[in-house]
This record gives structure tokens, sequence and C-alpha cells, in this order.
């Protein structure tokens, strides 16, 4: 087997031309990669018809194009949302989950939306995550790992071939907190770009909130579209739901956004979920209307799936969702703000972010200790 270091799924066309020219051949090699691997989605070298014989044996010695593998499905019956298991190169598991048209939002006033018409893949950017936040399964996890440039990409590319039609909007909103992650995501939105045709402005990364990598991304010149986990607008809050606010807080959210806006010209989207006798207060929604002035911003509310199947314990067992969402919803928009409810696909499956890969960790954890004490032998600290 062909060490993975030189797995040239996801690299970058710079990267691929560097690669090219390390093996002694010319630079415009790493293009023709780039166009058989991620245009024509070749699974060998072999397959690269239009490349000299000579050039593919030698790709065959130096390099190899290991990919991420979808191990299990879950359909919806009531709405065809397909959730994916995807396993790593190392055995961790991720999720990422295919969205029909016409699903993300509920609500005549949704009838517009570009999001409606098209067919939405939500990917994972980490194993696991670090930001425990209250009401994520993923969270239950701990932070396992950042993905590949290759990993992250590879989801799109697997379930792109089980799609009956193009999937033409991709949301990094899946496990992990991307901006922690931030050089591949950043790296895999330029493939998803370049290689696989899919616009920048419907490409969304989504920050729980890192203020300094949302500033890094209006520098970068990215052109993908920013969405926030805000989930209240109350420092105090804040906090008890997401541990980041005490290390970025609201002010240098906000103060972050507003560079972003001014550097890029785009607005925010804020995803929000609405926790019965936590966040959905009117006081809390007063200063909801206030923040969401401050930049031009869209409001996606989006319903609460429990992780009580996680065993989580202290607040995360006790979160519910608030009973007054639409009425929430209905004060906002006579605020004058863009808002949008989100669906609840899929949740005949596990719904829940994180909730499939944490099963399927779980059970590995299991299987682990069964065969050590099978064994004799004891677990690796």
């Amino acid at each position: 087997m062909t060490s993975l270091h030189n797995n040239l799924f996801g690299l970058t066309l710079q990267e691929l031309s560097d690669f090219a020219e390390r093996i002694g051949e010319k630079r415009y090699r790493g293009k023709q990669l780039f166009d058989w691997i991620y245009a024509k989605d070749a699974s060998s070298f072999a397959e690269m018809t239009s490349l000299a014989k000579s050039f593919r044996e030698l790709l065959e010695q130096h390099a190899s194009l290991e990919r991420v593998e979808i191990v299990q499905r879950q359909r919806s019956h009531g709405d065809a949302t397909t959730k994916f298991l995807v396993k790593l190169h190392d055995g961790l598991h991720v999720e990422s989950v295919l969205i029909p048209p016409r699903l993300a939002f509920r609500g005549h006033e949704a009838d517009h939306e570009e999001e409606q018409r098209r067919l939405t893949l939500c990917i994972s950017s980490q194993a696991g995550c670090a930001l425990d936040c209250k009401f994520c399964a993923t969270a239950t996890m701990g932070f396992l790992r950042n993905l590949t440039v290759g990993e992250i990409v590879g989801q799109v590319m697997q379930v792109r071939r089980e799609a009956h039609r193009p999937i033409t909007n991709i949301v990094f909103m899946g496990m992990g907190e991307p901006m922690m992650n931030f050089d591949n995501v950043m790296k895999a939105v330029d493939i998803l770009t370049t290689g696989l045709n899919i616009a920048a402005r419907r490409i969304t990364v989504s920050t729980a909130g890192r203020a300094d990598k949302i500033r890094l991304m209006a520098e970068s010149g990215c052109k993908a579209k920013l969405a926030v986990s805000l989930h209240s607008a109350v420092d105090e809050t804040r906090t008890m739901l997401m541990p980041i606010n005490k290390k970025f807080n609201l002010a240098e959210l906000m103060s972050a956004l507003e560079y972003y806006h001014a550097k890029t010209r785009k607005r925010v989207t804020y995803e929000y979920i609405f926790f019965g006798g936590v966040n959905d207060s009117d006081y809390e929604v007063a200063q909801l209307v206030k923040l969401a002035r401050r930049v031009p911003c869209k409001v996606n509310i989006i319903p609460f799936h429990s992780i009580a199947f996680t065993g989580v314990g202290g607040l995360g067992a006790s979160l519910k969702p608030s009973t007054r969402m639409n009425a929430i919803a209905d004060r906002l928009r006579a605020a004058h703000l863009s808002v949008f409810v989100r669906s609840s696909a899929g949740e005949d499956i596990d719904a829940a972010c994180g909730q499939l890969a944490v099963k399927t960790e779980e059970e590995y954890a299991r299987q682990v200790r069964l065969s050590t004490r099978r064994s004799g032998s004891t677990i690796p600290v």
C-alpha cells in the first residue's frame, strides 16, 4: 500500500503541479491530474487514458488515490433526506446528510429561497468536536481529529455518485467546527469550486463563533458564504449553551462580523435553536433583534433534536424545544428581519447532528473493551 503521504486525492491544483515537478514531470501534468481526479472522478491512474503510459506507471510507483468510504445509509421514508455514515482512512466515522429540494425550510415565506430549489449536502470537517456546545451530539464525542482535505472533498464526491441529480449546495454544518480546521476547509472550498464546479455562492461555512477565523476568512478572499451558530444574543445565556463564548464573547464576535461584512459585502446567516425557558424569553428575542440589525443578515431557526440518547447530563439533558418558536419567528419578521424556519428533515432517522457517528463509535469502543477483556490485555490510555 502506498503511503497516505502520497495520496493525491485532496491536493489542490498548485499542490498537484508541485508533486508532478517533484517526480520529474512538467508542471502542466498537475492540471491534467486535477481534471482527472475531480472533474472526471477517476478512481485509478489506469483510468487516466489521456496520460502517457510511462507517466501512469510513474504515478503507480509514487502515489495513490485513497478515498473515504460510505459504510451506512439511512433514508427518511417521510421526506427522502439521506444520512451517510462515512468511514475515514483510520477507521473513524463522520456523517454527511443529503437534503432534497424544497425541504430546507418550511412555510410560504421560503418559497423563493434559493436553497429550496437545490440539492444540498451537509458535510463534516472534524471527527468529534472540542467546543462542548450543550445541545450537540457531536460534542459528547470530544475532539478526535481534523479531517484532511481529501476526507472533506471525498464526502461530496462519494455522495455525488449516489445522488439522482447534481448536488448544487454544500454546507459545512456537519460534525466539527470548520474554523478550527481552517486551512483544510479553505483548500476544500477551492477544490469544490474549481474542480467540481460548485459556485462559491452555493457553499456555506458555519462557525460557532471563532472571531479570529472569521476575520481571516474575510481577508482570504474566500467567496463562500458565512453562517454563525448563535443561539443567544445575551452573553450569559450564550456562554451557558456554548462555552466558546468565554473566549470570543458577543462583542468580539460582532466586531469580527462587522469586519467581515465591510470586507466582503456579504450578509451573514445566524443559525438559531430556541430552547424552552432558556433563550426564548421576550428579553432574549429583543436582544436578538438589536444584534441582528448590526450587519445585514438572515436568521435560520432550527428545530431541536434531542441528544438524550448520548446519556449526556447537566444542561444538555434538560434542553427541550421552545413552544414559542413560531411566535418568535413572527415577532422577528415584524421587526423587519429576514427569517426562515428550517424543516425537521429526516425525523424518522438518526436526525441529530453526530447521532449516527456517535452510536457507531460507541459500538466500536464497546467491541474493543470486550476484545481486551477476553485477551486479558489492557486498553492503552
